[in-house]
């Protein structure tokens, strides 16, 4: 079965290649000079009234296979990186954190936390995915939260898994178009399989843009997949709040994401901090 398999060329048979230093072997059938397996092969064809007649046909050696195997293994490799390239462009993943991953995660005793939840998330998506489960990351301004997520989503697109990462505030911009089909729109955004929002509550606080943000999470709901979400807000301002606008839209994220506390110093403030060290020290001396 292998052998016909390997049949190329259809019936025309193959000539010594005299570089390749190809022979016959003593059942006259042509072998590769350098594999040493042969080129040709016995096939036998039934003819007419049941008689029977063996024909020699053409076949790959050994070398010849593992040159086409190469050669597939570089298209499905060629082919995945392109797939690959085409879920990056539709991710929405902004500039800055593109080259965001979990091997370049610098760990901290502060965000220890956020980085074991991130890598648990990330190995175990299959089962996140089917239960519904997403994340909020909420805290202070600095701490990590959106870096964390564009890592999960780095991460899982280099699995080639779909991930759009975006905002509130890109979204509402993009509803607002005068070409866009707000239909369309909330399609694309239930397409992936993880959507991940940065920022919550940077959003005007506008009916219409409540609305808009409740349709958004809800609609992730209803069609079952993960959503991951970032906040400044504290979780008992969520949790607390009297206006039963943002109390829906809350009480909805509660439902389908667990909350992760990002703590400690702001990464601003310690970046600002070290080029003031810096800078002083180069200026005193």
């Amino acid at each position: 079965m292998d052998e016909i398999e390997n049949i190329i060329g259809g019936m025309i048979p193959k000539r010594p290649d005299p570089e390749n230093g190809d022979f016959y072997d003593k059942e006259g059938l042509l072998c590769c000079g350098k594999c040493k397996t042969r080129k040709e092969t016995k096939v036998t064809f039934p003819e007419m009234f049941g008689r029977e007649r063996d024909k020699v046909v053409p076949v790959m050696c050994e070398c010849q296979k593992k040159e086409r195997d190469e050669t597939e293994r570089r298209f499905r490799q060629e082919e995945e990186m392109r797939r690959l390239e085409d879920l990056r462009r539709s991710s929405l993943i902004e500039e800055k954190f593109r080259k965001a991953t979990l091997d370049r995660f610098q760990k901290t005793e502060d965000n220890q936390k956020l980085y074991s939840v991130a890598r648990k998330y990330v190995d175990n998506f299959e089962q996140m995915e089917k239960d519904n489960q997403g994340l909020l990351f909420y805290g202070v301004v600095g701490t990590g939260k959106s870096y964390t997520a564009a890592c999960i989503a780095n991460e899982l697109l280099n699995r080639q898994t779909t991930v759009i990462m975006t905002s509130f505030v890109k979204i509402l911009q993009e509803i607002q178009q005068p070409q866009t089909d707000e239909s369309d729109f909330m399609s694309k955004l239930n397409y992936p399989r993880l959507l991940i929002i940065d920022d919550l509550g940077t959003e005007r606080n506008t009916e219409y843009a409540l609305e808009k943000v409740y349709n958004v999470i809800d609609s992730r709901y209803r069609v079952r997949k993960p959503l991951i979400l970032t906040t400044n807000l504290s979780l008992q301002e969520m949790q607390d709040t009297p206006d039963i606008r943002y109390k829906r839209i809350y009480d909805r994220i509660f439902e389908m994401c667990y909350p992760v506390r990002a703590t400690g110093r702001s990464w601003r403030e310690q970046e600002a901090a070290r080029r003031y060290d810096s800078m002083k020290k180069l200026m005193e001396e």
